[in-house]
């Protein structure tokens, strides 16, 4: 429901930023005593539940304020640091920089950008959007399915999305020359690995 209140253990959640991989939450806490009234804590999440980390809390609000302003600029400029080693040039990929994402075709195998819409706003960069699809039921063609399991480009990171966060395939006019790069590099170890393994049979 919209107007479902957020909890953390008894503390109603009233403030809450989100920077790149924590949450800084605010909670308040009408029924406590004065003493710890007010708190801050560090919040991460999945599809399945919340963990808060390293509460504090106080009857001082300012002070807990205070906290939580601190906390947030902390992550502000940790991402900060975190996105200036990356040493390419970035863009944002935009659909016209794509081919549709024509659910009649397979996508397995192709690099996609991930639409910069469902990136947190400090992401939204094509060393965040671009990732190669290794496979899922929502990559194949007129699948039933919505999951795709992909590699970025990047970083090697891999993660889920679904059929309908990716923009299509990226244009190959489109593809910046480190990402054009590294997916050379992605299908030659994939062919090494194929050949090994045919090797030890």
């Amino acid at each position: 429901m919209l107007d479902e209140k957020r909890m953390a253990g008894a503390y109603e959640i009233i403030h809450a930023i989100h920077i790149g991989e924590k949450e800084v939450v605010f909670g308040i806490d009408m029924s406590n005593d004065v003493e710890k009234k007010y708190m801050c804590s560090f919040c991460t999440s999945n599809e399945l539940f919340s963990q808060y980390d390293e509460p504090l809390a106080s009857g001082d609000y300012l002070e807990i304020m205070k906290l939580f302003c601190a906390r947030v600029n902390e992550q502000i400029e940790s991402v900060r640091a975190n996105l200036s080693k990356e040493n390419v040039p970035s863009k944002v990929i935009t659909a016209d920089m794509c081919y549709p994402n024509d659910y009649s075709k397979s996508i397995e195998g192709k690099v996609v950008a991930i639409k910069a819409s469902v990136l947190r706003d400090e992401y939204q960069r094509d060393t965040h959007q671009l990732v190669l699809v290794t496979g899922g039921f929502g990559s194949a063609a007129n699948a039933r399915g919505n999951a795709c399991f992909t590699t970025s480009l990047y970083s090697d990171k891999t993660s889920r999305w679904e059929r309908y966060d990716i923009q299509g395939e990226v244009k190959p006019e489109y593809l910046p020359e480190w990402a054009k790069e590294k997916f050379e590099t992605m299908k030659d170890d994939k062919i090494k690995a194929i050949n090994m393994s045919h090797e030890e049979r």
